[in-house]
């Protein structure tokens, strides 16, 4: 793959003790060396590319000059840290990431001692590398932590939550925020490239330390050089924000400058408290296209890097998020009140064309999950028609204002669930998995399952049309490939539809499960029912099949615990009917990261494992009966 690629600093290093033993003069060169391995092995692989790209440097810099793993790094999320593989002895197996079996698309504790946090969402780096400086200290350990957060990921209350508290705590901590939103800009040049070098030196913080013992006694005086201090370092660096949480801000820095950042970094290794290092990189660095189109080159699926991603002349078969963004275009058209709100997932959720065409119904939170739950909240309170287009695992973050500020306060807020179920590459940390389960416990909501994407669109206008909250949850990726309706019209709420009348058995199918249900049910010659509500759930259908059948198979992608068989199970206790039941939906376990149908292959959530789940109970069942 990548062997005859020269680099021949790279191959001497299978640690970062070995990138330790090298002269200063080959970090420059070894940077190089790491961008064109990783150019051609992610071209090949597919996976996160830019961010890597661009925190090339740093990775060296600080693999360089700490005692890692002794010292700890935390990486936010983890796109920016194939590099941080590739120095720490997984390098012959970067081709392998995101894949079934391959190296995980994020640091991973598993995976590596190296990766001393395992992340995924992001704004976690900054409170997990305190707590790792805490146990530090608390323990009489002599060793680091540093935590590296984008300028994206620095959006987030989380990450300022840990600031407020790191600083408060004058907790030893070096963060790092390496702020990729804009090219270098003329003030990171050699001025105040020099002015960081002096403010993170000995000289300036022992003068800096003794002066405020000096005139502390005097408070006239004390207060008139702190304020002299602040001005003078507002006029170059933009740091008070983070002065005023307690650190001590150095920068901005050039992060693909390595002679300043070694010696920046080396210079705040030395120091006690909190320390904050702001550098700036450019996303994609080293490879013109990606610098061009960072967004593009994010995430990557294989290319040719000496074309780059060429636009196919095929058409795109159409997916659920594409299904969303046609959708909420066409309601905005037919009713002003309409706003869409995302937490940072514009191209993700769907939402380019709305941004385009609806600007200032548009609404780009950041990385904010709670806030996006809660604004638009406000937004409803007052006579706007709010819908949330965000990731089942993102609204993990949002639970609480979920319940506190829709919910309580039962307001009509629509929410556009993607990604659910089984996700991919990204794994354990970005499946959702839960969603129903966490949802369906809450009063005041009506929750939606679709099989199709006609069925999709319909849902939408379905739940933006009610007075209450409503969640529509879809996978990622495209689906049968049904006619899409352009007319939009209201599904009768809580009620199931029945799509094949069988013997003997009936299986509930909870979303886009449908299709292996019914591919099992010519098998066995069952009755099968899209439920296409879980909340309210068609209660009349299901005593209906109990009546009818032996035996129901709830079949659903969520969790089993708590999801959508659990709610018909409650359907019939409550109403005193004892029949056989059984759950199959994805197992009480995390699933590991590989495309989507590796992922439900390994949980056999598809025709042979329904078949199987279901003739295995049949047989032990008739056992049973024997023995009895």
């Amino acid at each position: 793959m990548s062997s005859n690629i020269c680099t021949p600093l790279l191959d001497t290093i299978r640690s970062p003790a070995d990138l330790r033993k090298l002269a200063e003069t080959d970090l420059e060169p070894l940077a190089k060396e790491c961008r064109e391995y990783l150019l051609r092995s992610v071209s090949q692989s597919g996976g996160h590319f830019a961010a890597s790209l661009g925190a090339t440097e740093l990775t060296i810099a600080l693999h360089y000059l700490y005692n890692t793993p002794e010292d700890r790094i935390v990486w936010d999320v983890g796109h920016q840290a194939y590099v941080h593989k590739i120095l720490t002895g997984r390098r012959d197996r970067l081709h392998s990431i995101r894949k079934w079996g391959g190296l995980a698309p994020f640091p991973k504790r598993d995976e590596s001692e190296y990766d001393t946090f395992g992340v995924g969402h992001s704004s976690t780096s900054i409170s997990a590398a305190l707590g790792m400086a805490i146990a530090a200290r608390n323990l009489g350990l002599d060793r680091k932590a540093v935590a590296v957060i984008g300028d994206g990921a620095m959006t987030a209350g989380m990450a300022f939550e840990a600031l407020n508290h790191a600083g408060d705590l004058n907790a030893n901590l070096l963060v790092i925020l390496n702020d990729n939103n804009m090219s270098i800009s003329p003030n990171v040049g050699a001025l105040t490239r020099r002015f960081a070098q002096i403010l993170s030196g000995k000289i300036y913080t022992s003068v800096r330390e003794h002066g405020k013992k000096v005139l502390s006694r005097m408070p006239p005086a004390w207060e008139l050089a702190r304020r002299a201090e602040e001005h003078i370092k507002g006029l170059i660096v933009p740091g008070t924000l983070f002065e005023e949480f307690g650190f001590n801000y150095i920068g901005p820095v050039d992060g693909h400058h390595l002679p300043t950042l070694i010696e920046t970094i080396r210079n705040l290794k030395s120091l006690d408290g909190p320390q904050f290092l702001h550098i700036i990189t450019r996303k994609g660095k080293g490879y013109g296209p990606a610098e061009e189109d960072p967004i593009k080159y994010h995430g990557v699926t294989p290319f040719d890097p000496d074309k780059g991603i060429v636009a196919s002349n095929k058409p795109s078969p159409v997916t659920y998020s594409k299904v969303f963004g046609d959708w909420v275009c066409d309601m905005a058209a037919k009713d002003k009140r309409l706003v869409a709100i995302t937490p940072a997932m514009r191209e993700g959720s769907g939402l380019v064309r709305f941004e385009k065409e609806y600007p200032d119904r548009y609404f780009d939170v950041a990385i904010a999950e709670q806030h996006s739950v809660t604004v638009a909240a406000g937004m409803a309170c007052d006579g706007l028609k709010p819908v949330v287009a965000i990731y089942s695992t993102f609204l993990q973050r949002g639970y609480d204002q979920l319940i506190h500020d829709v919910i309580t306060q039962k307001l009509p807020v629509l929410f556009a669930v993607d990604r659910a179920g089984l996700v991919g590459a990204d794994g354990p940390t970005h499946n959702g998995s839960y969603d129903v389960s966490f949802m369906r416990c809450l009063p005041n909501i009506v929750i939606m399952l679709p099989t199709d994407e006609n069925e999709c669109r319909q849902m939408l206008y379905t739940g933006y049309m009610l007075d209450t909250a409503a969640a529509v949850r879809y996978p990622r990726g495209t689906g049968p490939g049904v006619e899409i309706r352009q007319e939009m019209t209201a599904l009768p709420v809580g009620k199931a539809e029945l799509r094949r009348q069988g013997q003997s058995i009936a299986i509930l199918a909870f979303g886009v499960v449908l299709q292996f249900c019914l591919e099992a049910a010519e098998d066995l010659n069952a009755t099968v029912v899209n439920m296409r509500f879980v909340k309210p759930i068609d209660e009349d259908m299901i005593l209906q099949m109990a009546a009818a059948h032996e035996l129901l198979v709830t079949v659903e992608e969520n969790m089993v615990q708590g999801g959508c068989g659990s709610a018909v199970s409650e359907v019939l206790a409550a109403h005193g009917i004892a029949c056989k039941i059984i759950h199959y939906g994805l197992p009480d376990r995390l699933v590991q990261h590989g495309s989507r149908e590796d992922m439900l292959n390994d949980v056999k959530l598809n025709k042979a494992g329904i078949l199987e789940f279901i003739s295995h109970y049949v047989s032990a069942n008739k056992k049973r009966v024997k023995s009895a």
